[in-house]
């Protein structure tokens, strides 16, 4: 295993660490790894390195490691993880523009979390609010998974937990707009 120098991040590592401190507004010398937000996290059980890590990880600049990383993508944002840090690191701001970045670098390491995420706000687009069932439809046919769960849908319309067809709410354009501005923000 070859020595690595801790003290000489790349200056193309520092401008990206810069980047993404800007965007979400984490000072990450802030952290001191208490490993709080660790401790706390639903689902540090499926992540491949844990909050703690991916702070560590990019305060010693492996800002790679952290965008191929599975964490950024599995987070929750449920913000338990920043209500625990002692010294107000918001975690899921920062793993929201790790999935930025990573989304603008091209890399995936969830597979179908893009797709997944683009059919659960096209009914909220569309029809203003959330419509689980075109949602389902959707990601299940452009996944190439059109049968999965199919099985359940008679039960679950047959109990009403499902609605056929979408709620239209006063606004939609309104809502569009702010998609839309939401969207343009990401790209850049």
């Amino acid at each position: 295993m070859s020595a690595i120098n801790l003290s000489a991040i790349k200056e193309r590592d520092k401008e990206r660490i810069e980047a993404l401190e800007a965007r979400s507004g984490v000072k990450l010398s802030e952290c001191y790894q208490c490993g709080k937000c660790t401790a706390g996290c639903p689902m540090v059980e499926s992540m491949d390195i844990v909050p703690r890590q991916v702070l560590r990880y990019l305060q010693l600049g492996l800002v790679d490691d952290v965008l191929k990383s599975r964490a950024p993508w599995i987070c929750a944002t449920c913000v338990t993880c920043s209500a625990r840090c002692p010294h107000d690191v918001r975690i899921c701001e920062l793993m929201e523009a790790v999935r930025q970045e990573a989304d603008r670098s091209g890399i995936h390491p969830v597979r179908r979390t893009k797709l997944f995420t683009k059919f659960f706000l096209l009914p909220v687009k569309l029809f203003g609010r959330s419509h689980e069932l075109s949602m389902i439809a959707f990601y299940n046919m452009m996944s190439g998974r059109l049968m999965q769960n199919f099985n359940y849908l008679p039960e679950i319309l047959k109990g009403g937990k499902l609605k056929i067809f979408p709620d239209r709410i006063k606004g939609r354009d309104a809502i569009k707009r702010i998609m839309n501005n939401c969207e343009k923000e990401a790209g850049r």
